[in-house]
């Protein structure tokens, strides 16, 4: 079930900072449209966050600061999404001050699984905890939509429906626990860089058959059972990240040949997330792909999980 989207975010204080968990996502489905005045697609997409996470604290500090472990391409400065969520409830609440938010990264960076978007909902749950801010999560959604279209669901997590650019949220519910596979590639893609593919090739007449009717991906997540969701994932982006990146074929052949029920790129890419029946499932298609030489790094996660939520006590759990 999805986490709710109202009731008040978690008001104290852990002590002298606080820790938040923020988990990645994953597209069950996406159907993108035609490119709007904005710049922006119109999406359908069924999105799921994941037990890959990444964890950030934050505490009071002199002068505002954003520090990354490890540092590999996260984007700095004023360009880090953190920071500028928390300038950004700084400014809409008019509290709070200068924090410093240590960054500890386990989603991939520009690997489609909104990790930047993630590191903006935990700032802002967490400057909204350290400051004491009587702030319910709907309100932290809404300034999360300016952020980013996925900063939203970061916020919200479970399963869910996301429309306009997908940040429009409408909960998803099912009884499944569904166990993945997630293979990292070596380098990113630009999320910019695959929408513009994708409408360069459907300018050309090359662009992908569109994927079925949400309703078919509803429906199977409604059963609850693994196999008819794999039938159903489907990503509009997928083909122009493979025309990007083309090894991420080879990848998505590899996890299924090793046992998974079905696969597909994770939103603009280059992570490869493949379903698996069951925990021990997973675990054995993540060994044989780890020796099949086709991505950089393998990890099992499974879903759904909360959105992102202050830590008990500063601890891990």
């Amino acid at each position: 079930m999805m986490a709710s989207n109202s009731g008040p975010t978690a008001l104290a204080p852990a002590g002298p900072s606080v820790r938040v968990r923020a988990p990645a996502k994953i597209n069950l489905y996406l159907a993108v449209g035609d490119v709007r005045e904005d710049g922006y697609h119109d999406l359908v997409t069924v999105f799921q966050a994941v037990d890959l996470a990444d964890e950030l604290t934050v505490r009071p500090a002199r002068r505002s600061a954003v520090r990354t472990t490890p540092p590999d391409g996260v984007p700095v400065g004023a360009k880090n999404l953190a920071g500028v969520a928390a300038r950004l409830l700084a400014t809409r609440t008019k509290s709070g001050g200068p924090v410093a938010i240590d960054i500890a990264k386990q989603i991939p960076v520009a690997g489609g699984m909104a990790g930047g978007s993630a590191d903006a909902a935990a700032a802002l749950v967490g400057c909204a905890a350290l400051w004491e801010l009587r702030v319910q999560r709907q309100e932290l959604i809404e300034i999360g939509r300016e952020i980013g279209a996925d900063v939203p669901f970061a916020l919200a997590g479970g399963t869910a429906l996301g429309t306009g650019r997908g940040d429009l949220l409408s909960p998803v519910m099912t009884r499944a626990r569904l166990h993945w596979v997630l293979a990292i590639a070596d380098h990113g893609l630009s999320t910019p860089a695959v929408f513009a593919e994708l409408d360069r090739l459907r300018a050309q007449g090359g662009g992908p058959p569109p994927v079925r009717p949400v309703d078919t991906m509803l429906a199977a997540l409604t059963s609850g059972e693994p196999a008819k969701i794999a039938a159903a994932l489907g990503n509009d982006l997928q083909a122009a990240a493979i025309s990007l990146a083309p090894g991420l074929r080879r990848t998505l052949r590899a996890g299924e040949q090793a046992g998974a029920l079905g696969g597909l790129v994770s939103g603009s890419g280059p992570t490869v997330a493949l379903l698996c029946a069951d925990a021990e499932s997973a675990g054995a298609v993540a060994a044989e792909l780890a020796g099949s030489g086709t991505c950089r790094s393998v990890r099992v996660a499974a879903g759904p999980a909360p959105g992102a939520r202050v830590l008990p006590n500063g601890g891990t759990g």
